[in-house]
């Protein structure tokens, strides 16, 4: 084969690459009392890289790595040339790892190149495992050939020594982030891991750990669930309590990852292999849980809670506590495979609102902050998500809490039915949130009805709850609040003078603030209670329908969300701070503090909605395109979806553009 010049060392290299093998001097990493580099001739063959003392004929081989599909390929880093002066590539084999290294970029891209297309035309390794695997599918309705396979190759079976390769075939090389080594040490730790079951004093710290490794790293789940067969396989105390934990770890194991096809189908023949085996035992209970846990599992965005874990390990439901709005809850028990869809339309019946014309959903919610729960999201994770934060002892506890999400029909609520509560305790967060505009007056007078609601007629020795809970706290800040100086802002400067006289009026124009603020809100309170007291004799429904009456008078009342938004002109500047309120007959735009909508948009002039970017809300109503900047832009979307959805209102006339197919259609709440 002829090849054009090239300059330097490239032309032998680069010609030998065509034709099929590749040679040339590289430097090696070799490791003694220090690491350092030493210059070998390279050669790459069909089959391996090998490295020789000089390119003579005759010389001597030092080393050969047998390339196979397993290996793997790093190919040259800046990070790398910044700190040695060279490109370096690494190559991962079975045994040898090379490190090699060359002053030339174009030379150590070709050498990868070279490497990998060796590699890739390997055919896949397959382990004894698997082989036997297939095997045993293959025979699995010949019971006599099954029990032959099992008895002859030990590794299907439970060993208390060592595993010193995995299972299953993962490439050879080191991974990189959250501290892992390469996913086939890392597979035979975790049977260390397995092992230490049987003796630990406590499991559920090492399951955890064993199912946060296989969230972390995907490939290493069929690898778990192949080791927990083989040594639930021909255990010699099979009903121990030590064993057992074997069982217990492949049932959390069943309720948080699904394996793949193979080593599904592998699992489920031993599962009804071990029920054959064992009738009317634990592990019979066991093998039967599983198989339905994996009927039902789909892949978790979190590791099971050690309550979830412990519930598992019993085969048990966990009791989950859902509030309402009011002081009420109910407490449900639930699965690892229970949806916010299930738990809506259990607290439906339970509180009796499956005939409802209105929608409802799960949220997660602290005093400051909320947000709707997609309905197939599984309860069990957002319960692990927010376990830290659930305690009473947490400054911002969270919960989860069955709300109206949707006001369809607010008339057709019965004033004694437990809805209009909800109507009246969602109608005062948003007051307090801010989010209904009302003048000062009637927000006082919301106030006073609130207290006689909650508490009867006045009385000095009542609690009064803190103004921040009946009034909203935008109303009290006439004066801007001042700019303190961060933390460490004058860190490694002079403390001139200046500086400090600067501070100390700062200091004082906030105390002043602080005291004209209390001031205020002393007078607000004072004024709240004087209505107060003016309510003597109403009843607590009657209080509610006065709230809800002057509440009515906003002509956005029932909107789904109140959300404040930036409204984009089309020359891309920012122009107005605004609230959007999405009800049931139509979209529209207010601002804030204002009653009457600065403009509405019925779903039948909006030609299509959705998402213009990941920030972005935008509605096409004729001819105007208008855009809304927002962090809220899935809420949005889902909440005129549901509308939408639910009243069937001009939905042919719709489209969501530009939208992601899990925002197109909401689940149905």
């Amino acid at each position: 084969m002829n090849c054009d010049p090239l300059p330097g060392p490239l032309q032998p290299l680069l010609c030998s690459f065509l034709s099929g093998a590749a040679s040339g001097w590289l430097l090696r990493e070799v490791r003694g009392n220090w690491i350092k580099q030493r210059r070998y001739w390279f050669v790459l063959t069909q089959d391996s890289l090998d490295y020789y003392t000089g390119p003579e004929k005759g010389a001597r081989r030092l080393g050969t790595l047998v390339l196979t599909n397993l290996c793997s390929v790093i190919w040259p880093d800046k990070q790398t040339y910044k700190e040695t002066g060279y490109w370096s590539i690494t190559v991962y084999g079975r045994k040898h790892c090379y490190r090699l290294y060359t002053k030339h970029f174009n030379e150590a891209v070709h050498w990868a190149c070279a490497i990998q297309k060796i590699i890739d035309t390997k055919a896949p390794v397959e382990t004894p495992t698997q082989l036997l695997i297939r095997d045993i599918e293959e025979n699995k309705f010949n019971p006599e050939v099954v029990e032959h396979i099992y008895q002859h190759n030990p590794i299907l079976k439970y060993t208390q020594g060592p595993l010193y390769a995995p299972l299953l075939p993962f490439p050879y090389g080191s991974l990189d982030g959250k501290g892992y080594g390469s996913v086939r040490e890392e597979a035979v730790k975790l049977f260390n891991c397995l092992q230490q079951l049987e003796s630990a004093r406590e499991s559920v710290p090492i399951i955890q750990g064993v199912l946060q490794t296989c969230l972390d790293l995907r490939p290493l789940r069929d690898e778990v669930y192949c080791q927990l067969v083989k040594q639930t396989s021909y255990t010699p105390a099979p009903y121990t309590a030590a064993h057992l934990r074997y069982w217990q770890l492949l049932t959390c194991m069943s309720c948080t990852f699904l394996p793949g096809p193979t080593v599904l189908k592998y699992l489920r023949f031993h599962l009804k292999r071990i029920q054959s085996q064992s009738p009317e035992s634990e592990m019979d209970n066991y093998a039967s849980f599983i198989s339905e846990a994996l009927e039902k599992t789909k892949c978790r965005e979190c590791v099971p809670s050690w309550e979830e874990i412990q519930m598992l390990m019993s085969r048990q439901e966990m009791l989950c506590t859902v509030h309402y709005p009011g002081p009420g809850s109910c407490q449900l028990y639930i699965s690892s495979h229970t949806t916010a869809n299930e738990v809506v339309r259990r607290m439906q019946e339970k509180l009796s609102l499956q005939d409802s014309k209105n929608t409802f959903a799960l949220y997660e919610q602290n005093a400051l902050w909320e947000q709707p729960i997609t309905g197939s999201v599984l309860i069990a994770d957002i319960l692990t998500r927010l376990e830290p934060y659930m305690s009473a002892e947490s400054k911002s506890q969270w919960k989860l809490c069955f709300k109206l999400y949707c006001l369809l029909d607010a008339d057709s609520i019965s004033v004694d039915s437990i809805e209009y509560l909800f109507l009246f305790e969602q109608c005062h967060e948003m007051v307090v949130r801010g989010q209904l505009p009302a003048s000062e007056e009637d927000l006082q007078a919301l106030a006073a009805l609130r207290l006689q609601c909650m508490m009867g007629d006045f009385s000095t020795h009542a609690p009064c709850p803190p103004l921040d809970e009946l009034f909203p706290g935008h109303m009290l800040e006439g004066c801007p609040t001042t700019q303190r100086f961060p933390s460490g802002l004058l860190t490694g400067t002079l403390w001139s003078h200046t500086a400090t006289a600067v501070h100390k009026q700062k200091v004082e124009q906030d105390l002043r603030l602080r005291s004209r603020l209390k001031e205020e809100a002393a007078a607000v309170m004072g004024s709240i209670l004087e209505r107060w007291k003016g309510l003597a004799g109403y009843s607590r429904m009657d209080s509610m329908a006065a709230y809800l009456t002057i509440a009515r008078q906003w002509s956005g009342f029932g909107c789904h969300v109140s959300l404040v938004l930036l409204l984009r002109n089309s020359t891309g500047n920012f122009s107005q701070k605004l609230w959007l309120g999405v009800a049931a007959t139509s979209v529209s735009l207010y601002r804030q503090g204002e009653a009457e909508a600065l403009e509405s948009f019925p779903y039948g002039q909006i030609c299509s909605y959705g998402v213009s970017d990941s920030n972005t809300f935008k509605i096409t109503a004729g001819d105007r395109d208008l855009l809304f900047e927002t962090t809220k832009v899935r809420w949005v979307t889902t909440c005129v979806n549901t509308v939408l959805f639910c009243t069937g209102s001009e939905r042919n006339t719709l489209s969501a553009h530009d939208t992601p197919p899990s925002l197109q259609l909401p689940d149905p709440l």
